[in-house]
């Protein structure tokens, strides 16, 4: 048995390497979008242990919307990627290459074993460059093909070592194949299928049986004329111990998805739900449609579901012929292969079990799978195919006029399937080279049309890709999907009443109630969204609030493990202010998923409105327990600690900031609170480095740059505020406490009573009820010597805010004077007098400025409370950060909102 020489390693590993080198600037498209990049399985605060608790694609298997898919070895593959590279599409694409390359030399070495050199070598390299390799090595979720197959062909290679030269049984290859089968088993399901395969070889090849003769030697042993040879002894031996390993897989596979199977539906299936004779006529002609996909692989497809294939209805199809042929075909192959010893039929019949073993998880002919063809799944069944090649080449090349048209064929058939499959690479370059290839060679898939339509979304081409969902619509009316597509485009495209019309056609085609069935194992969970989506779109009116929430509800009812639908009624009872109902929902929802980062930041929103600042705080730290970046936990987090007045919790709270603002550097909210905090805690230059830093950031940001003239007020760099003011002035010019500091740094600082009367003035045109404003201004009437006008002032001042008793006191301090100077007969207009009416004036306000200051966080010297932008900010799905340049002038947060 020759062994596979360095110089076949090079010429495979190079002609791989030839025919996939391009696939290394592809991106992550199609399936490899739920597998990698919505994956959190990949990432390093994931638990290792989540890899075998979770399917495929990051599901639970415990929840019913799980795919069911158990491969925990090809995510850990996928997460070792991710620990290198991150999210860099080329380092995935360049593992599938290499994990090809080992196939295709594994492959080799199996072939030698019933191929002579030249043919394992043609089988080889026909293998490493047929096009219907692309999806399994150009996809990224492909790697689950390339592991299993390589864990498969050594769990082959290991069993052929069973018998030793005596012919006994050597047990150790037997248990490193069994250890072999579990790890392809769990890189994809079909691995398990090599103990088949490992049967058949140890039956037909190794023992050298043919059916008619094991039939005849259980007809003998059944009559009792005899007893098993020793040789068959130890290969039922063999067979049992692998049988059993087996059965054990397969109970551990089935305790695993809770002895539940995926819930597909009839758009990925159509003939699963189709009635006899159609669902067996149908599934048997997708046999020769595999077949001639290796045959003639010209024209690829990455999505065979839908309409791809019509359902075979009727027993007069021609495409039954089809079926027949094949069947006949097979029947010969297995003919030859099992009724005969020689060579040829070894081959045979390991060229068959190769298509035939590894096929039939994905035939539909024992349960239905989610798909109607999948190139991917034909990775293994290729080898058998190109044994079959390989031998038939090897037969005709034997024959001396046909040698040279031969190897003539032969180089041909190598050359056009390399550059076929080169070719077929770039169209895994993006979602949208991938389906709009697929459409030229299927236009009754709605599916192939929703996906184009999805890859010009990605790109806001809204208008486009309304076109490519409104044609799939046309060619599956009944496709909720499609109809969910092209309401969510009309929403985006601001035509509301369009998508409501949209979605109310997709309701119409849930299933509906059945008397005594379950609604999940009839409705698929993505189209359940229908009810969110309508429900987010119409609760945008006020008056349909509660319409909404029936929506939602109903979601509920139809599926109680939804858990979009409990966040998404939590927050529409948020604005609703039903902040009991709100809490429950959340609650809910952390029952069916508690690891949710976003969740318990949505609870802890809640608790905020309700009141409960230690047991929001407490949330927010669930939240950042689950994912320390979790960016609106850290800002929210930090402004609640910031606002409890606390200093014990200031240093945590602007630990949080700069957490915060290193993950949105370009957020002026996060420097402006960080500048808050130093202000709270009198770190002045900080404060100052900060606010600077905010404004920077953002222009005209309102309430940093009040805040920063209130610093230099504070700090007696009155000149150096002013600039600011104006500033500020400049982007609000209705800024009220903007013009009631910079009026009082002009009249008390700068002694422009004109500048400080032009402020004061100018507030009272912007709001005439302003008593802060209307008090100044008589106090520049004192300090311009009209006590008289400076009295009536203070009259309209006090009529205006009865109960504040400065402004009485002011008054009686001016009255006192005005009845003073005419006593002693001095005119009102005095120098002397004014001034020290000024001073007892200035007295009375530097006594509110106390008062003020003992009531409230940071008063200036003028009296005006500091203007904070306290902004609660909300957690969208798309996980982005809104900025309001509003903002709430010491009040409580004004935008608290939970995730949509």
């Amino acid at each position: 048995m020759a062994v596979v020489s360095w110089k076949e390693i090079l010429l495979l590993t190079g002609l791989v390497v030839g025919c996939f080198w391009n696939s290394l600037s592809c991106g992550f498209v199609f399936d490899d979008v739920s597998a990698i990049l919505d994956n959190k399985d990949l990432r390093p605060s994931t638990p290792l242990r989540n890899l075998f608790l979770n399917d495929f694609w990051g599901t639970p298997m415990s929840e019913e919307r799980s795919h069911k898919s158990y491969r925990p070895l090809t995510v850990l593959t996928f997460r070792l990627n991710y620990l290198f590279s991150e999210l860099n599409a080329a380092s995935y694409h360049l593992l599938n290459l290499v994990l090809h390359a080992v196939v295709c030399v594994l492959f080799l070495r199996v072939c030698r074993l019933f191929l002579d050199k030249t043919s394992s070598l043609v089988a080889a390299l026909l293998f490493a460059v047929h096009p219907i390799h692309t999806e399994a090595v150009t996809g990224v979720v492909g790697r689950a093909e390339l592991l299993s197959s390589i864990f498969l062909l050594a769990a082959f290679l290991a069993y052929t070592k069973s018998t030793g030269v005596d012919r006994s049984i050597v047990w150790a290859p037997i248990a490193l194949t069994v250890v072999l089968v579990a790890a392809a088993t769990l890189c994809k399901e079909q691995g398990i299928t090599v103990v088949g395969i490992c049967c058949i070889h140890e039956v037909f090849v190794a023992q050298g049986f043919t059916l008619p003769s094991l039939l005849e030697t259980l007809r003998q042993v059944l009559r009792g004329k005899g007893w098993f040879p020793y040789a068959v002894l130890q290969t039922l031996m063999k067979l049992i111990v692998l049988t059993i390993s087996t059965l054990l897989l397969v109970i551990i596979r089935v305790q695993v998805i809770q002895s539940q199977l995926p819930v597909f539906t009839r758009f990925d299936n159509p003939a699963a739900v189709s009635p006899t004779p159609t669902r067996q006529m149908t599934f048997n002609y997708l046999l020769p449609v595999n077949a001639w996909l290796l045959l003639n692989p010209s024209e690829l497809c990455c999505d065979w579901t839908m309409g791809t294939i019509p359902l075979v209805e009727s027993l007069l199809d021609l495409r039954n012929m089809t079926t027949l042929l094949f069947y006949t075909c097979l029947a010969l192959l297995a003919h030859h292969s099992l009724c005969y010893r020689h060579g040829s039929a070894k081959t045979v019949v390991m060229a068959l079990s190769l298509i035939v073993l590894p096929f039939i998880p994905a035939s539909n002919l024992f349960f239905p799978v989610g798909f109607v063809v999948a190139e991917r799944v034909l990775y293994v069944p290729s080898m058998g195919f190109c044994v079959l090649f390989a031998h038939g080449f090897k037969i005709i090349s034997q024959k001396g006029q046909l040698k040279r048209i031969s190897w003539l064929i032969l180089g041909v058939l190598l050359t056009t399937h390399a550059v076929k499959t080169f070719n077929r690479n770039w169209d895994w370059e993006s979602e949208y080279t991938l389906f709009t290839s697929a459409l030229k060679v299927n236009k009754n898939n709605a599916k192939l049309w929703n996906n184009v339509g999805h890859a010009l979304e990605g790109q806001n081409n809204y208008g486009e890709a309304l076109q490519y969902f409104l044609q799939a619509t046309r060619v599956q009316p009944d496709d909720i999907g499609a109809h969910m597509n092209v309401g969510r485009t009309y929403k985006n495209l601001n035509r509301s009443k369009e998508a409501e019309e949209a979605y109310l056609v997709a309701k119409s085609l849930m299933p509906q109630v059945i008397p005594g069935k379950k609604y999940a194992t009839r409705v698929a969970p993505n189209h359940l969204n229908v009810y969110i989506n309508l429900a987010n779109l119409i609760r945008a009116n006020e008056s349909r609030l509660e319409e909404a929430d029936q929506l939602y509800r109903q979601a509920i009812s139809m599926r109680p493990d939804f858990k979009q639908a409990y966040i998404s009624r939590g927050e529409l009872l948020l604005k609703m202010n039903k902040l009991t109902e709100a809490r429950d929902a959340y609650l809910h929802a952390l029952e069916l998923d508690r690891s949710n980062a976003d969740l318990w930041y949505n609870l802890a929103i809640v608790n905020i409105e309700m009141k409960d600042p230690s047991e929001a705080l407490k949330n927010f730290n669930h939240a950042l327990e689950l994912n320390s970046r979790h960016k609106l936990a850290l800002f929210n987090s930090a402004l609640l600690m910031q606002e409890s007045g606390e200093p014990k919790f200031w240093p945590e709270a602007n630990r949080r900031f700069l957490a915060y603002v290193e993950e949105e550097p370009d957020d002026a909210n996060g420097y402006f609170n960080l500048g808050m905090l130093a202000m709270d805690a009198n770190e002045n230059p900080a404060a100052e480095r900060w606010m600077r830093k905010a404004i920077s950031l953002q222009a005209g940001f309102r309430s940093a740059l009040f805040n920063l003239a209130l610093l230099y007020s504070q700090s007696k760099r009155e000149t150096e505020a002013l600039p600011v003011l104006d500033e500020l002035l400049r982007h609000h010019p209705q800024h009220i406490k903007g013009l009631i500091l910079k009026g009082d740094i002009l009249m008390n600082h700068k002694k422009e009573t004109s500048g400080a009367k032009a402020c004061f003035q100018r507030i009272l045109d912007i709001d005439p009820t302003n008593v802060q404003g209307k008090h100044n201004l008589c106090v520049v009437y004192f300090e311009e010597r009209d006590l008289l006008r400076a009295e009536r002032c203070l009259e309209e001042t006090l009529a205006m805010a009865p109960h504040e008793e400065y402004v009485r006191r002011h008054l009686s301090i001016v009255r006192g004077k005005i009845a003073a100077m005419n006593a002693a007969g001095q005119p009102l207009t005095s120098t002397e007098g004014a001034s020290l009416a000024a001073a007892e004036a200035k007295a009375a306000r530097a006594q509110e400025q106390a008062e003020s200051q003992e009531e409230g966080r940071g008063a200036d010297a003028g009296g005006q409370d500091r203007d904070k932008k306290n902004v609660r900010k909300s957690s969208a799905e798309s996980g982005g950060v809104g900025v309001d340049p509003s903002e709430s002038l010491g009040s409580s947060p004004s935008d608290k909102r939970t995730k949509e």
